[in-house]
């Protein structure tokens, strides 16, 4: 046969069928053997097969200094693969010391040659700075150029691109195209944008329906973030999926277990208020700790909470503050007005009318109407701020509107007394029948 009479294309063409079991055994031996011969004959494509079986441990033991050496032997022949795979050693470290710079100018070579991995590694160097200067626009240049061939890496990066403004201008038409090119090629990263975009109308009509499909198609292909969002289309109504507790526990849970934090932060929601599985304090106190020392603002508020109401854990003010004040300081609305009212109180810190003041009104600044029905109060009183009725009008109404009972009230009294505005019974009669029957608990522990 041609092979055993040396010619090198043959040898190659052997280790193929070899590697693959193509019409033939598998049997990755062989496959190494006949690589061998055929690169030993400088066969481009079988070095740098021989490459990847060194770096792969297939045929052979692993050994990263002969995988170096053998994509070198074959990117310096021309070859894009092992451009890009010679890129991949310096980039890493592997068989060779790690040089950045080497590693673009490897993925430079074969990106040249239209091979997609290569392009987008080349976009992630522009947008990172690695080995090179910082350039959204080459970044994505270069996304494009891989998206175009076909690469669903490069594909959902560039739909981040347009979403976000990066290199280009802001296109969220755009942005939801090539996330459903990229969802379509099943990169779960893209399934899960791709829900974002239906649930919130990015670039496409709003559809909770579509939403729920490409979250659950996502988190089966493993997403956590994407598990975390089909917890929450289960745990609420109007998702596009029937309420059900059960199952956003058990998505919740899946996300927990793959380590996503607002997932934890919701897994010991349930736990706490016993929604798809038992009442659990202890466990829910466990989760809000995990989560929040990795940041979650919410956990942080939630654990701040724990603290001050003394839920499992012994009452703790000193400690709730420091929670709340990483959350508020993480821009979490609730935590924000947690702590403002904390300082309005004198809750384990020092009363601080000013500071309250402050951190009420960053809340309300994030439309949470508890914090605006207060900086209302707060204007209407000179309480850490100058009197300012206009001012306390203004946000009793924002308030009012955002569903707060208490700033309904004080908007019927601004109407009826003219505090702030032009006196109006009629006015003032309307907002105090919006009233009736209308829960006026405060919101902001109830996380």
């Amino acid at each position: 046969m041609a092979a055993e009479n040396g010619d090198r294309i043959a040898q190659y063409n052997l280790g193929t069928c070899y590697q693959y079991g193509n019409n033939i055994e598998k049997d990755e031996i062989k496959a190494f053997e006949w690589y061998k011969k055929s690169a030993e004959q400088e066969h481009n494509d079988a070095q740098n097969k021989l490459g990847y079986c060194y770096n792969n441990g297939i045929g052979i033991e692993k050994d990263l200094k002969e995988a170096f050496y053998w994509y070198q032997k074959s990117a310096e022949n021309g070859n894009k693969f092992a451009q890009y795979n010679l890129g991949q050693c310096y980039e890493y470290g592997n068989g060779i010391e790690k040089d950045e710079i080497k590693a673009f100018e490897w993925y430079i070579n074969s990106a040249e040659q239209e091979y997609s991995d290569a392009q987008y590694s080349l976009g992630i160097f522009f947008k990172n700075g690695i080995g090179v200067e910082k350039d959204s626009k080459e970044a994505f240049y270069w996304y494009q150029k891989a998206a175009e061939n076909g690469n669903m890496f490069a594909q959902y990066n560039l739909g981040l691109s347009y979403q976000y403004g990066e290199g280009v201008e802001k296109n969220a038409s755009k942005a939801f195209e090539w996330y459903k090119k990229s969802a379509e090629l099943k990169y779960s990263d893209a399934q899960n944008s791709l829900g974002i975009c239906y649930e919130n109308g990015i670039g496409v009509e709003k559809d909770l329906n579509k939403a729920f499909y490409w979250y659950q198609k996502s988190a089966e292909n493993g997403s956590d973030v994407a598990q975390n969002n089909l917890g929450i289309c289960y745990e609420n109504v109007g998702k596009g999926v029937e309420k059900d507790f059960k199952k956003a526990f058990y998505w919740y849970q899946k996300a927990a277990e793959n380590g996503n934090k607002s997932a934890q932060h919701n897994l010991g929601r349930c736990y706490r208020h016993g929604k798809g599985i038992e009442k659990d304090n202890i466990k829910a106190f466990e989760l809000y700790k995990k989560s929040a020392e990795q940041e979650c603002s919410e956990a942080q508020n939630s654990l701040g909470t724990c603290y001050e109401t003394g839920m499992v854990t012994e009452k703790d003010l000193k400690e709730a503050i420091y929670w709340y004040q990483k959350a508020a300081e993480n821009g979490n609305k609730f935590a924000q007005y947690n702590l403002g009212r904390c300082y309005r109180n004198g809750n384990g810190i020092e009363k601080d009318d000013i500071k309250a003041f402050e951190w009420h009104k960053k809340s309300a600044e994030q439309e949470f109407s508890e914090a605006q029905c207060r900086l209302g109060i707060f204007y209407e009183n000179g309480i850490g701020v100058e009197k300012d009725f206009k001012k306390a009008f203004y946000w009793y109404q924002k308030a009012a509107k955002n569903g707060s009972t208490q700033a309904q009230y004080n908007l019927g009294q601004c109407y009826q007394y003219g505090i702030g505005i032009e006196k109006d019974e009629i006015k003032a009669s309307t907002w105090f029948k919006k009233l009736a029957g209308q829960d006026t608990t405060d919101n902001a522990l109830n996380n």
